[in-house]
Formats: structure tokens, C-alpha cells, sequence
């Protein structure tokens, strides 16, 4: 290996990180929005997804809703796995659904401290 070597980075690798990076981003955004959870998750995926990026049509949408009522597990959560399969694949799916949890897992580890102040102050 020659010191200094970049290794090229062909288009189409290219496209397809920054369809991860902006479906990350979408996701977390979704995910910080709707930390109390359930169905306040569905404006804001339509107005993010439907409105914003035109990932999806809104019957698209109105069908992952249907889906993800039916299927276990919250609406974010299978709206995220869905629409990452749906535009970049496994690891779409796989991003979108870290993207969309790990705002709230960052703000209980955030709050954690705090909490067990609390918890141990009564």
C-alpha cells in the first residue's frame, strides 16, 4: 500500500452514501420529534417523507401507516425499516431504524444521571 493513497470513490458509491446520510438524517429528526412516542410519529414522517423529501406519495404513505398498525413494534419504527428497504435496501432499512431510536436511547442515557438523583433523593 503506497502511503498518501486515496482509494477512488466511484458515483455510484457515492449516491448511495449520501441516501444513507439523508435518510439518517430524516429518521433522527422523526425520532427527536417524537420522543413521547405512537401516533404523534405520523405528521411528522408524512410532512418529512411525503412533503419534504418526496420519497413518498401519500397513498404510499396512508399504506405503511395501515401496515405498521397491523404489524408489531411502534410506527416509527416500521415506517423507517420500510421506507429504508424501500430506498436504498438492507442497509437503508438498517440505517433508517438505528436513525430513528437513537435520539430517544441518547436522551435517556443523557438523562440517567439525573434521574437516579431524583429517585434517590424521596
Amino acid at each position: 500500500m503506497v502511503i498518501g493513497y486515496v482509494p477512488e470513490i466511484k458515483h455510484k458509491d457515492f449516491i448511495v452514501m449520501q441516501m444513507l446520510i439523508k435518510l439518517f438524517m430524516s429518521f433522527a429528526l422523526i425520532g427527536l420529534g417524537a420522543y413521547g412516542g405512537g401516533l404523534v410519529t405520523i405528521p411528522l414522517i408524512q410532512h418529512e417523507l411525503v412533503g419534504g423529501r418526496h420519497w413518498l406519495e401519500f397513498n404510499e404513505m396512508a399504506r405503511i401507516v395501515a401496515i405498521a398498525q397491523m404489524t408489531p413494534g411502534p410506527i416509527a419504527i416500521n415506517a423507517a425499516t420500510f421506507t429504508g428497504f424501500r430506498l436504498s435496501g438492507i442497509l437503508g432499512a438498517i440505517v433508517a431504524t438505528v436513525a430513528v431510536v437513537l435520539p430517544s436511547i441518547l436522551i435517556l442515557v443523557l438523562l440517567m444521571p439525573w434521574i437516579d438523583r431524583f429517585k434517590n433523593n424521596g
